[in-house]
């Protein structure tokens, strides 16, 4: 899997965000985006999902087949982000499942075995929304983890954990994720310090 920036630019109105972006990631390796707050790393992020169009240039995704449609790029994709919520009105259990009938999760691991991993066991028939933020976010890291997706976009990924809850992340990483395509946007070391390559948002202004 492999997804190709070439000359890829954004604009909103008149301000580019980012410009003459040309850069290949590849499956089974990892990458950083980097940048201060509201300098657009998001933005890049969402961009190479497919979720927005470029304003200029390309994104291009492929697999050993060829190249794929813009309609088939979110079968390959799991993500996590601060800007997208989990069902609060179920349990993580429920939602898990839910997730489970149009993503379907790694194949060998169970719902219950997950929830165990992140440590949500005595919680798991709970409904999320009496959960504390930092429990919310070890069930948007199962969710993106566990997919079973070749590749996981992760927008500050830490957002609301304590240490203990960074070094779950860092080990769902590497148990889970050393042969996906990981694309890391952050300006948090901790969060990134695994990333085999960084790119500063700010060297495309």
């Amino acid at each position: 899997m492999t997804i190709q920036l070439n000359d890829a630019g954004k604009r909103f109105n008149r301000d580019w965000i980012f410009r003459h972006v040309t850069h290949v990631f590849q499956e089974g390796r990892s990458y950083a985006i980097t940048g201060p707050n509201g300098s657009g790393k998001s933005t890049l992020l969402q961009a190479i999902a497919g979720s927005m169009n470029m304003s200029e240039g390309t994104c291009e995704w492929s697999t050993v087949d060829g190249k794929l449609e813009d309609t088939e790029t979110y079968q390959y994709i799991s993500i996590i982000a601060p800007y997208l919520e989990v069902i609060e009105e179920m349990s993580v259990k429920e939602f898990l499942s839910f997730h489970a009938s149009f993503k379907p999760l790694l194949s060998d691991i169970t719902i219950d075995e997950i929830i165990q991993i992140i440590g949500l066991e005595k919680a798991a028939d709970k409904q999320i929304r009496y959960y504390s933020s930092g429990m919310k976010q070890r069930v948007k890291l199962a969710q993106a983890v566990f997919s079973d997706a070749p590749i996981i976009l992760l927008d500050e990924p830490c957002t609301n954990l304590d240490k203990t809850g960074y070094d779950l992340y860092h080990r769902l990483i590497k148990n889970h994720c050393s042969s996906k395509l990981i694309i890391v946007s952050s300006n948090d070391e901790n969060e990134m310090d695994f990333c085999e390559e960084k790119i500063s948002i700010m060297d495309y202004k």
